[in-house]
């Protein structure tokens, strides 16, 4: 954040916070021309900062409102064992998130389906085929208190 001046930290907060505002939108909130608000954005693009635009969508909306966080132990450490895992946990849709965790387990999923028949389904057929998978530990979501995709800046 060494080369990010605190116009480029209100430009990153604005889009985070709306990614859909125009350049005019957000050079008239930063009190600045359109032009080096333009530029200041592509910069951030080009640097990197700015990763992408998304939609948020509603999973409850799209029927997949059952969220779980699945904690797995591989059975096995080796390089080849583990891109395997990770191959085949990306081809899964129903796994959203994946994070290489310390601790007691190797991996955290998060996994969106529309209840739990699904996952019970998910887990016998695409969490199951997955081999090399020692355990797994699921924690079903009861009510989703804060989410954000914001970096706090």
């Amino acid at each position: 954040m060494q080369h990010l001046d605190e116009i480029d930290l209100d430009i990153l907060r604005a889009l985070q916070e709306n990614a859909h505002i125009t350049t005019k939108e957000l050079a008239h909130q930063l009190h600045l021309t359109t032009t080096p608000i333009y530029e200041r954005v592509k910069r951030l693009e080009r640097e990197g900062y700015i990763k992408k635009y998304i939609a948020i969508l509603d999973n409850q909306k799209l029927k997949r409102g059952l969220t779980v966080f699945c904690n797995v132990s591989l059975k096995q450490h080796t390089k080849d064992i583990g891109k395997k895992f990770v191959e085949e946990i990306i081809a899964l849709p129903e796994i959203v998130e994946c994070y290489n965790i310390s601790g007691e387990y190797d991996f955290m999923l998060k996994i969106l389906v529309e209840d739990m028949p699904h996952y019970q389904n998910f887990v016998m057929n695409g969490l199951g085929s997955i081999k090399n998978i020692g355990s797994a530990h699921s924690i079903f979501v009861i009510g989703e208190i804060k989410h954000s995709t914001a970096i706090p800046i």
